[in-house]
């Protein structure tokens, strides 16, 4: 059965995803080539090293959650090691996973890749030192927020807006304080209203992991994408990536 969704009230996530969104088919991509005149080798490859190193941002290990926002009871909870990304145009963030996160049994979820992960699940907390902004394009403070999984509701309304429903909703570290808290979806929505001041939400998109971890990377769309392993109360580890910073299709 599919996962619950979030309240009507809420209009949901995306509520105004534009038509040209919705079963977007890939287009063609853009060719860049010399116009004119034909690169040398050695041009080729400064070229290619570039474009390459313009694609990938830097992961630097860090010591323990420090944020006093952040409440005992969840600091507990969390890796001793976190990670501190940057990409190449500036953006900076900090996250830490939770050191176990508890297993569900297997659910049968349309659209949902980590079908491991219980609805409203504690799954880390990330921090911004400078403005940033969910998946929505909504403007985030700077400050630390809990991550807790969500499952994008599977109606009309959502169509187009990611290729699969996972995602964490944000919500100020201040008003998260219990690490194993298990708020329906609709009350974990109104917990993340506090992290945009709005009434939407504040959901970041997860997205099928690739390639080693942990690593930093950006896509043809512009989404610069955390790709790590986190424990599970198994004793395994999840290969997991998160869009840290970039919007959804407009």
């Amino acid at each position: 059965m599919e996962g619950p969704g979030f309240s009507r009230a809420d209009q949901a996530l995306f509520p105004n995803v534009p038509e040209r969104a919705r079963g977007r088919e890939d287009g063609v991509r853009r060719i860049w080539g010399p116009r004119g005149s034909q690169l040398s080798a050695i041009t080729l490859i400064l070229l290619c090293a570039s474009l390459c190193s313009a694609q990938t941002g830097k992961v630097e290990k860090t010591g323990a959650a420090s944020d006093s926002a952040i409440s005992d009871a969840v600091k507990n909870t969390l890796d001793a090691t976190g990670y501190r990304l940057t990409t190449s145009d500036g953006f900076s963030c900090e996250i830490w996973w939770r050191k176990s996160v508890a297993v569900q049994a297997k659910k049968d979820a349309s659209g949902a890749l980590y079908t491991q992960f219980g609805e409203s699940v504690l799954l880390g907390v990330i921090s911004f030192p400078q403005p940033a902004a969910d998946y929505r394009g909504e403007p985030i403070k700077p400050g630390a927020y809990t991550l807790r999984y969500a499952l994008l509701p599977n109606d009309a309304n959502h169509l187009g807006v990611a290729p699969n429903r996972d995602f964490v909703l944000l919500t100020p570290a201040a008003a998260d304080a219990n690490p194993d808290a298990t708020p329906k979806p609709d009350e974990l929505v109104e917990w993340s209203r506090k992290a945009t001041g709005t009434r939407h939400p504040a959901p970041l998109s997860l997205t099928p992991a690739q390639g080693a971890t942990p690593s930093l990377s950006k896509d043809d769309e512009d989404h610069w994408i955390f790709s790590a392993s986190v424990k599970l109360s198994s004793g395994d580890e999840l290969p997991v990536a998160l869009i840290v910073k970039g919007t959804a299709p407009q």
